[in-house]
């Protein structure tokens, strides 16, 4: 196996590098038929690679890719998901090097979608491709790329539903995630949901002078400001009546063991170029970016933004707020109460829309199944050392689908490094992780294989 990484190196490279030229971007329309072209191509790999019904399935959205591998039908099955689409690249005039234009750096891949999440599933296809190639595949399996993953995937739900049967098997294996450093392996034992709005505030039914109207009608970008601004208390809690109702708090000891792992304070504000932290009080930083729920605003806009000064009082101000939430929140239910605060605590002199976009619910996995077993031995055998367990911060809004609809568990073997900058300017990968992660997925399924016996 070691061997045919090694004499296949720079051609998996070369192949990661020609899908993330693709700017399969699915949140804007205008990226739709580079959408499909990427889907396009993961389709032909996965023939390429040696599996077997490589497809698309068209959606009301972006098709799903799908390809299996069925060895045996006693042994178990093995099915790999992950997302081809990417996140915008704005601001371009961040970005050192053109996002669609992969470049390595300093023994790192510079790229839209470099770790989130091309360079993660693409370790699946090759390590597929390797342990084919050398009569080493001890599992069948099954691959689903989908292309909707950045916008909630909207229409996978619906697909998993109709497709329930094709889907069949004993664990989902995912890499969407991170280690905690290229020293010390982890294993993310759970994620976050999310619930995600837009809210709008108007006032005027037009943008007014500043001089004329200013200090005599509500000015919607203060309004918005103030609103947002009240949302947290002086202890960084989440002021919405209601929001920490069904909230599982996690007991003394299970904080504990979470707080083994290693954690530089200093080097994590170095790192962000930061004086200090915060967050909600009582809290480490650790637990407030996985264990707690969070509130945060990711846009927000309205009024003159342009050159030089336009003095107006503007007619409209929005902002889109993201919400992470914990066991055993919903996204319809903090939806709800966010929307019901937001609207009751408007003044007079203006009005709110809030509209909301997409969720996701929290998911944990057990620590003592094969498949988390697996995982840890895969870990073991690549690095030499036993992967840490960790609470994840973000979101894979499937996950919870996957367990309800398919009745199995995600491993969620991540890669990746929190310092990759995902979602940002400037996203890279380091090489060192994609072919770690093509040597060590190997291990899982051998692993696995042997346990399942």
């Amino acid at each position: 196996m070691t061997t045919y990484l090694e004499a296949n190196k720079q051609r998996f490279l070369d192949e990661l590098f020609d899908l993330l030229r693709i700017p399969s971007v699915s949140a804007d329309s205008k990226f739709k038929g580079d959408v499909r072209r990427a889907a396009e191509f993961v389709r032909d790999k996965l023939t390429a690679a040696g599996l077997d019904k490589a497809q698309l399935y068209d959606t009301p959205g972006h098709p799903v890719v799908y390809a299996e591998k069925i060895v045996d039908p006693a042994r178990p099955t093995v099915l790999v998901y992950g997302h081809y689409d990417v996140q915008p690249a704005d601001p371009y005039e961040l970005w050192n090097t053109p996002p669609f234009e992969p470049t390595i750096r300093n023994e790192r891949i510079y790229a839209r979608g470099a770790c989130d999440d091309k360079g993660q599933f693409y370790m699946h296809i090759k390590a597929i491709e390797a342990m084919l190639a050398t009569d080493g595949l001890p599992c069948n399996v099954k691959v689903m790329i989908e292309g909707e993953e950045e916008v909630g995937s909207d229409h996978l739900g619906t697909f998993v539903v109709e497709h329930r049967d094709m889907l069949q098997a004993d664990v989902i294996l995912i890499s969407d995630t991170s280690i905690i450093s290229n020293e010390t392996p982890s294993l993310e034992t759970g994620l976050r949901g999310l619930s995600y709005v837009e809210v709008q505030v108007t006032g005027a039914n037009r943008d007014l002078h500043s001089g004329v109207y200013g200090g005599g009608v509500a000015n919607p970008i203060n309004v918005l400001c103030e609103m947002i601004a009240s949302l947290h208390d002086e202890q960084g809690r989440i002021t919405i009546p209601g929001f920490y109702d069904n909230v599982t708090e996690l007991s003394d000891e299970e904080r504990a063991e979470l707080a083994k792992a290693p954690f530089d304070l200093e080097e994590y504000k170095r790192d962000l170029a930061i004086n200090d932290v915060m967050g909600e009080t009582g809290y480490s930083t650790n637990e407030r970016t996985s264990i707690r729920p969070t509130l945060d605003v990711n846009g927000i806009w309205g009024g003159y933004i342009g050159e030089g000064a336009k003095t107006v009082l503007p007619s409209v101000a929005s902002a889109k707020i993201s919400m992470r939430l914990v066991p055993d929140q919903t996204p319809e239910e903090i939806t709800e109460r966010f929307t019901k605060h937001f609207v009751s605590i408007a003044p007079a002199g203006v009005t709110v829309q809030v509209k909301p976009h997409h969720g996701g619910m929290p998911y944990v996995t057990p620590v003592d199944s094969v498949e988390f077993e697996a995982a840890s031995k895969a870990f073991e055998d690549a690095w030499g050392k036993k992967p840490v367990p960790t609470r994840g911060g973000g979101s894979i809004p499937i996950t919870a689908l996957f367990e309800k609809e398919l009745g199995v568990k995600s491993i969620l073997m991540g890669f990746g490094l929190d310092s990759d900058a995902l979602h940002s300017p400037n996203e890279s990968y380091g090489l060192f992780n994609f072919y770690k992660g093509i040597e060590t997925i190997p291990y899982f399924y051998k692993h696995y294989a042997a346990l399942k016996q």
